[in-house]
């Protein structure tokens, strides 16, 4: 496979990729490990590979492994430090390509000075709180088994139910860092089931569509982007939106963060609700905070992680009466045609 085929797409991944020569140099990394590194795309290009693992011996060992029996390898809990001297801790793939070594790193854990407090601090949280959870359901069942008071009993009821939701959202919380099964998604497909769920529900919104029909297949993990834009239409009708319009595009010479992407997806969905609270603007995307006084504060701050994750972004800007979230996303570079002249079979 030629670079010009593998490269543009790879340095759009969020997933973190380099490449080594035979005597452990580095060749290549992506925008996903420099920011992980906290450095620059070239300024760890033609230096030893050792200065991601603090000169681990074991790792460079098995790294010289790979490249000359020619197999992959898997190392788990690799320690890696950035520019700064934090270190995190990651998975390594080592795999033979093209004489060289592609590195692939699943992080396990952030650097503690890029990490998510919604990572470290509600996964705890979710964490402590299911046994206590557990407890409270069940002592809930047993008194609406011996309650004769109907009142009593729907009480009782609405305590199982709670619990039941509260425990449904320490386990999103618990397991959705898992890595994303990414697949290609087709953009409007996803939006189709989006529709089919939000007409489903008690006072369906008016939907409206302003869809690009010329979007390419990207790949990603379909199920998570649903429920980011489940978390966005939700919002809206919480705000009194009587309508929705989905809108898909595709944007070109995109900054997300510290990277230009040269094209992105971005898919915007609008609202005509009471917008975005002044005094909610500055904080929007951060863990518990909410407008409703019976909100979660969870939905964004969760929103933006699955964006991240894609190696995107999580945006909006608005006003009364007209509210814009913006999804983008990273698009794979077109496919260029073929210039190859077929020939012509001959017999012999």
């Amino acid at each position: 496979m030629s670079n010009a085929s593998w490269r543009p797409l790879a340095e759009q991944m969020a997933t973190g990729l380099a490449l080594v020569d035979a005597e452990l140099r580095v060749t290549w990394l992506n925008p996903a490990l420099a920011e992980r590194l906290a450095l620059g795309t070239r300024s760890l290009v033609g230096q030893p590979a050792a200065l991601m693992f603090a000169g681990d011996a074991a790792v460079l060992a098995q790294a010289r492994r790979a490249l000359t029996e020619e197999r992959a390898l898997q190392l788990r809990g690799v320690a890696l430090t950035t520019q700064r001297g934090t270190e995190w801790q990651a998975d390594l793939s080592l795999q033979p390509f093209d004489g060289q070594l592609l590195l692939e790193v699943h992080a396990l854990a952030e650097p503690a000075a890029t990490a998510s407090p919604l990572s470290a601090t509600l996964r705890g949280f979710a964490h402590e709180v299911k046994n206590p959870l557990a407890g409270l359901r069940g002592a809930a069942q047993l008194l609406q088994r011996r309650l004769d008071d109907e009142d009593l009993k729907a009480l009782a009821g609405m305590v199982i139910a709670e619990a039941d939701r509260l425990g449904a959202l320490a386990n999103r919380l618990l397991h959705h860092d898992g890595a994303p099964r990414l697949a290609p998604v087709n953009i409007h497909h996803l939006l189709e089931r989006l529709e089919d769920l939000l007409e489903a529900e008690p006072a369906p919104l008016t939907l409206r569509h302003d869809y690009d029909p010329s979007l390419p297949d990207f790949p990603a993990d379909a199920d998570r982007l649903l429920q980011v834009l489940l978390n966005l239409a939700r919002n809206a009708r919480e705000a009194g939106a009587q309508t929705l319009t989905l809108r898909t595009r595709a944007e070109h010479g995109v900054r997300l963060g510290e990277r230009m992407l040269r094209s992105a997806l971005r898919v915007d969905v609008i609202d005509d609700g009471a917008g975005v609270p002044p005094a909610l603007r500055d904080t929007l995307f951060q863990p518990l905070v909410s407008g409703r006084p019976d909100g979660t504060g969870l939905g964004l701050a969760l929103s933006r992680e699955i964006a991240h994750e894609h190696g995107g972004e999580l945006r909006w800007q608005g006003r009364p009466g007209e509210t814009v979230f913006s999804l983008y996303l990273p698009l794979p570079p077109p496919q260029r045609a073929s210039t190859d002249v077929p020939t012509e079979a001959t017999d012999d």
